[in-house]
């Protein structure tokens, strides 16, 4: 509401320079332009400023359509239009704003404002999400006040097994503020169903997942990559394997939003780590409707499928990430999506010298999928810093680390054979004859990636999933943005 021609005052009781201010405005009401004051608490300590239209801004829809920040504030209308502003009180702006050399001559020359009530972060999202240009277009779900919002999340089966966070529209909204892209841009379709995924339906999930709004730009990365049929995520959440996504995070956002990339990386413990995997499975849950038993047909099923995500440990290392063997420029943050079934531990606490250590790992990495088999699955290789150290100090690179491995797994057929060793599962005699030395990867089917504590000699085999290298599923990679 707006006079033609007059003021409009900003006040609230539960502020001393409001209150003391009440003679100016009395004062000011009296005048021949029309005064309207709104106060944004209580009514009552305005009755002295009678001839002032007042008006309690319960809603405090005015305010924040005028996006008043301090009480008092002071507008000058003319010809239903504001025209000019001032905040708090001073006396000689006043007088002069106003042209009433009088005004307020008996009060203290000037004293700061308050805060405006629709800036208190209690109501501000709200008041945004009411009356801004926010537009969230996913449907609402009405829940009655004797339902309890948690168990209707799991009877309207969103949630992976753990309880979620209801994902009201506030929520969302402020998830929605850890990034600055629009919530209605698509990053891709989601294979099964072919959904189209909107920022704002992986913010929804985030919400579910418990993330925090600065995690968003990641889970976003993450979900873009997930719809890159290079990824394969139809071909192995289908499969009867085990496989589940992995999140590996690189770059400088790790640690501004306190990723974990040593102690307990894998879990559990670090909300980061466990909310931004979740919230990614949470997606082609919801989203995809990849629900087990349905779409998702794995014998065993895997904890991965809550969530498996962790930072690189780039700590004091000369190694490059794998973010920065994939393309992206250092100091840049990127995620990397990969396949995983599980945790194979590497225990070698003796050996010192490269040429001993990598024939340790070499050992534990002829186990993937099968003893018998080769070039059916690729691999994840997680080196601890302990580990990786007895390699760069011998001045050993991730490229030397993976060549010495490669030629160590070359392997040879005739012991893979079907019916070899009493084991009726292995390599087709002919295959074996026509190929005696095989390797047990395809080119580049090794993922080093160094990650864990300072303490402990040990590193880890993730096995993919089968159908992997350039048949299946690829790694795929994306910068992570705002």
């Amino acid at each position: 509401m707006h006079p033609e021609t007059g003021y409009i005052a900003f006040v609230k009781e539960d502020c001393p320079t409001c209150q003391l201010i009440v003679p100016a405005l009395t004062q000011l009401a009296t005048a021949q332009s029309p005064l309207i004051i709104y106060s944004q608490d209580t009514l009552e300590f305005l009755e002295p400023v009678a001839a002032a239209q007042r008006i309690y801004d319960s809603t405090l829809e005015t305010s924040f359509r005028h996006a008043i920040e301090t009480v008092p504030t002071l507008l000058k209308i003319e010809n239903g239009q504001e025209t000019s502003r001032i905040i708090g009180w001073s006396k000689p702006e006043w007088q002069a704003f106003t042209q009433q050399p009088t005004l307020g001559q008996d009060l203290p020359e000037w004293r700061p404002g308050c805060g405006a009530k629709n800036e208190d972060p209690q109501f501000k999202d709200q008041l945004m999400l009411r009356y801004g240009n926010v537009k969230l277009t996913a449907r609402t779900i009405e829940v009655s006040d004797a339902e309890d919002e948690i168990e209707a999340c799991f009877a309207r089966g969103w949630s992976d097994g753990f309880p979620i966070v209801p994902p009201t529209p506030l929520r969302v909204y402020r998830m929605l503020q850890g990034t600055t892209r629009s919530a209605e841009e698509i990053l891709g379709h989601l294979p099964h169903n072919h959904a189209p995924v909107s920022i704002e339906k992986v913010a929804i999930n985030a919400v579910m997942a418990g993330c925090k709004p600065e995690y968003l730009p990641v889970v976003i990365a993450a979900v873009e990559g997930a719809c890159d049929p290079k990824y394969g995520l139809r071909a192995f959440m289908a499969s009867t394997w085990f496989s589940a996504p992995v999140v590996v995070v690189s770059g400088p956002i790790t640690k501004k939003i306190g990723m974990e990339s040593g102690f307990s990386a894998f879990g559990a413990g670090n909300r980061a780590n466990a909310t931004i995997g979740r919230a990614l499975n949470l997606v082609v849950r919801n989203v995809g409707e990849v629900k087990p038993g349905a779409v998702a047909r794995s014998t065993f099923g895997n904890p991965g499928r809550y969530s498996f995500c962790f930072a690189e440990n780039e700590n004091d290392t000369a190694w490059q990430s794998i973010a920065q063997e994939r393309g992206v420029p250092l100091g840049e943050s990127a995620v990397t999506l990969l396949t995983g079934d599980g945790v194979q531990p590497i225990g070698d606490e003796r050996s010192r010298t490269p040429e001993s250590l990598v024939i340790s790992l070499a050992m534990g990495l002829k186990a993937v999928y099968h003893h018998k088999w080769n070039l059916d699955a690729d691999v994840i290789l997680a080196v601890s810093p302990e580990h990786s150290r007895v390699f760069e100090n011998a001045g050993w690179s991730k490229a030397m680390l993976r060549d010495a491995l490669e030629s160590k797994l070359q392997l040879e057929t005739k012991t893979m054979i079907k019916g070899v060793g009493g084991c009726t599962e292995g390599l087709d005699p002919a295959y074996a004859a026509a190929n005696p030395i095989v390797s047990k990867f395809l080119p580049g089917g090794i993922q080093l990636i160094r990650v864990g504590s300072n303490a402990g000699l040990y590193s880890a085999v993730i096995s993919c999933w089968p159908s992997g290298g350039e048949s299946g599923t690829q790694p795929v990679t994306r910068l992570i943005g705002t």
